[in-house]
């Protein structure tokens, strides 16, 4: 996929994207695709001016109430009202537009062409109808070169039924579900807006286990199939007391299955909802430690990823109170365990979550610093820290770090407000852990603290 600078200014003629990501459009420097300020009528165009979801060979694009609008073939599909201010404007979401191979996309003086003619051959707009793997219904595929295999929106809504499905599928002989043949589901552990976790026990031998099961939102190829379970043999190398471990992992019919740890104690945000009131400094400092140092192990350990013998460390990029699991101790003690690594950024990057990065991401979107926005792609370990300390405010406050008031573009508030500090939502937090948690928030113009070793090290000296 390409954009290409038809008339006006740009840091480049051309922009190639050949996987999933998302593209900042504006004069800010921390945008992709960056109009010049100096540049004539540049000032026609807003600091943050819209936001461009790529999924090869998918591409949309939202305004974010910038002042003279955005156009996408001569229509204007976002700009806030006259006498507005940005902050206003950013507070009005517009829909987001699907764009097709030659629209051409208008952002004051400069106008970018979409070119999706090596994804589409011709570039034609042909639809294909697929059939659902599950009950064989037929879906509308979303376009020819889309192909693939894909769960139809009435078998997704009962996530429930699917897993069943593809354990008696499993107990049948298939032998793609190896993996999960010879367990029964004891309950449900949790759902999300793709996937579902149940707890359970094998037949033969009574062993516990968690199965999570995510549904592809768009029709699995074999190339993204065998790019998401490539990055996930990776994570499944990871070993550390504090990160959940990955067993084994397979797929049927765009159904994506992973069996790992079982984690009795439920979430860290489970806990606190259960408690009814912020963890008090001593548990959530205790299970901010833990984490730090399955992240420190993470980061830099040796990886299992073939025709890459030297490959170390991974990024999470997902780190929030949900994705903290606890397991319980015989003596009632807590243990931390980061779970899903490495799950998310698989999913997203094989293109296969179907996400609108500025609607469906608004709850995990609390917990990413800026440069995890700014480089989708290739985020770094210090995005991790960050939103490990997110976390850690959140216990402390049940709150994020940052404002996201109804209805603001939650993309807009990341990039353009900075975290409040935590003694304002909680005056009782002592003063130097207070500091070394604002100190690992700060994100602007980089991250203040990009190590977990520093963080920790931080913490212990505060605490």
């Amino acid at each position: 996929m390409t954009l290409s600078l038809v008339e006006g200014p740009a840091d480049q003629q051309e922009y190639v994207f050949s996987e999933r990501s998302t593209c900042l459009v504006g004069r800010s420097h921390d945008c992709q695709v960056r109009i010049p300020s100096g540049a004539p009528d540049a000032d026609w165009v807003s600091r943050h001016h819209c936001l461009l979801d790529i999924n090869p060979p998918d591409i949309r694009v939202r305004d974010f109430g910038s002042l003279n609008g955005t156009h996408v073939n001569g229509e204007e599909i976002g700009r806030r009202k006259d006498g507005q201010t940005p902050e206003e404007g950013a507070a009005t979401a517009f829909p987001e537009r699907a764009l097709r191979h030659g629209d051409q996309i208008k952002m004051g003086p400069t106008v970018l062409r979409v070119d999706l003619a090596n994804e589409l051959g011709l570039g034609n707009e042909k639809l294909e109808m697929i059939r659902c793997s599950r009950c064989g219904s037929t879906v509308l595929g979303e376009t020819a070169h889309r192909d693939g295999k894909l769960v139809c929106e009435s078998c997704q809504s009962d996530l429930g039924a699917c897993v069943a499905d593809l354990l008696r599928k499993a107990d049948d002989g298939a032998a793609e579900l190896a993996a999960i043949r010879g367990y029964d589901l004891v309950q449900e552990l949790g759902r999300g807006g793709q996937g579902i976790v149940f707890l359970a026990r094998h037949k033969q031998t009574g062993e516990l286990t968690a199965v999570k099961v995510l549904l592809a939102q768009v029709a699995a190829s074999p190339h993204a199939r065998a790019q998401f379970l490539r990055e996930m043999s990776s994570v499944a190398s990871l070993r550390h007391p504090n990160i959940v471990a990955f067993r084994e992992a397979g797929e049927s019919g765009g159904q994506f299955f992973f069996t790992c740890d079982y984690c009795d104690g439920g979430s860290v945000a489970d806990l606190v909802r259960e408690r009814g009131h912020p963890l008090s400094v001593e548990d959530a400092v205790a299970f901010t430690l833990q984490v730090l140092a399955g992240l420190d192990y993470a980061h830099t350990a040796p990886l299992v990823v073939p025709g890459q013998p030297d490959s170390r460390g991974l990024v999470h990029r997902d780190i929030k109170p949900a994705n903290i699991l606890l397991t319980r101790s015989d003596s009632g003690g807590m243990t931390a365990r980061l779970a899903d690594f490495g799950l998310a950024k698989a999913f997203d990057l094989a293109g296969l979550s179907g996400h609108t990065f500025t609607g469906d991401y608004g709850g995990t979107v609390a917990f990413m610093s800026r440069a995890q926005l700014t480089d989708f792609k290739y985020a770094q370990p210090a995005v991790d820290v960050w939103s490990t300390a997110a976390s850690l405010y959140w216990m402390l406050t049940e709150m994020p770090p940052r404002d996201f008031p109804a209805g603001k573009e939650p993309v807009l508030a990341v990039l353009q407000d900075d975290p409040v500090p935590i003694r304002e939502r909680n005056p009782h937090i002592p003063a130097p852990l207070a500091e070394a948690i604002d100190n690992a928030l700060v994100d602007l113009p980089e991250n203040e603290v990009c190590t977990a070793e520093q963080f920790a090290h931080a913490l212990r000296e505060a605490w």
